[in-house]
């Protein structure tokens, strides 16, 4: 079964889940579902040492 990366970045855009852990090897499958998020701009991702990526949503800033 496929994973479904369009999902886990609406569940992680919504707070639903905290982080979503990327391993080298589903990278490029990845890749291609983020670019064509609407809301890439609200996803950060951190490399991880020896490959990979986990992906957090970004932190608002709170305006004055």
């Amino acid at each position: 079964m496929a994973t479904n990366y369009q999902k886990q970045l609406e569940d992680l855009r919504d707070g639903k889940i905290s982080e979503l852990e990327v391993s080298p090897e589903e990278f490029m499958a990845f890749q291609k579902i983020l670019m064509g998020f609407a809301q890439r701009k609200s996803i950060v991702g951190i490399a991880k040492r020896g490959g990979g990526a986990k992906y957090v949503a970004a932190q608002k800033e709170k305006e004055d």
